[in-house]
């Protein structure tokens, strides 16, 4: 995980907290957290790279539409990544 960009830590996140998020729906929640347009050039290549590090699984519903599934390893990913950041919470939370 340490080697994502926050925006691919921000997809993963969406990913793993939705039930086979299709490309839209992950850009529209990422646009709302964001509060501005996520192009499809920025979303697509990511989204990829993801896949390519075995984080995340792509599945197809149709022709037109994929879906995206978190796997074991980007659900460890997600966990060790609370881990670590909770260790720094915890600590200065006063």
């Amino acid at each position: 995980m340490y080697d994502l960009t926050g925006f691919q830590r921000d997809l993963l996140y969406v990913i793993a907290g939705e039930e086979e998020p299709h490309g839209l729906a992950i850009k529209e929640e990422l646009e709302d957290y964001y509060e501005k347009e996520i192009h499809h050039g920025r979303l697509y290549p990511n989204l990829d790279t993801l896949v390519d590090k075995g984080l995340v699984e792509k599945g197809q519903r149709d022709r037109r539409t994929n879906y995206y599934t978190a796997t074991k390893r980007g659900r460890r990913e997600i966990e060790a990544r609370r881990d670590w950041e909770e260790q720094y919470l915890e600590e200065g939370g006063d």
